[in-house]
């Protein structure tokens, strides 16, 4: 059995955190010590381990609590679980496509600049005025 502190060690899950996916409903209410302090078994800890991997491909809380179910009766098709997996690898592209827009902006911006005064910083003035830019970023 592992305390919260320990929990979160083991999965790099913050202590906060595991109090919020339990409010959230993604983790189960821990039993209880004798003192009143919470415990969690092997099962408790690969579910964040699996909640956090989630998290840090992107995946909303709606879609984690989705694929929880969907782990939890492994004869279902898992047409589901793909279909979450590539509306996130579409949305994870969409940002990708805007960070590029906005360093090519930023890099057009800083190399127009002659590094001369603030009242001609070509960087001041785009930011200051939107025209000014290459395109929609």
């Amino acid at each position: 059995m592992f305390t919260i502190g320990d929990l979160s060690r083991r999965t790099g899950v913050k202590v906060p955190t595991i109090r919020y996916y339990e409010q959230m409903g993604l983790m189960s209410e821990p039993e209880r010590s004798e003192g009143n302090q919470r415990r969690y078994g092997r099962a408790e800890r690969d579910r964040l381990s699996f909640i956090k991997h989630a998290r840090d491909l992107g995946l909303t809380i709606d879609s984690i609590r989705e694929l929880l179910d969907l782990s939890a009766h492994p004869d279902r098709p898992c047409e589901q679980a793909d279909r979450i997996a590539a509306e996130q690898l579409k949305a994870v592209r969409a940002r990708i496509e805007k960070l590029r827009r906005l360093e090519h902006e930023l890099e057009r911006i800083s190399t127009h600049c002659g590094s001369g005064q603030v009242k001609d910083c070509y960087v001041i003035r785009a930011l200051a005025n939107h025209d000014l830019c290459d395109g929609e970023h």
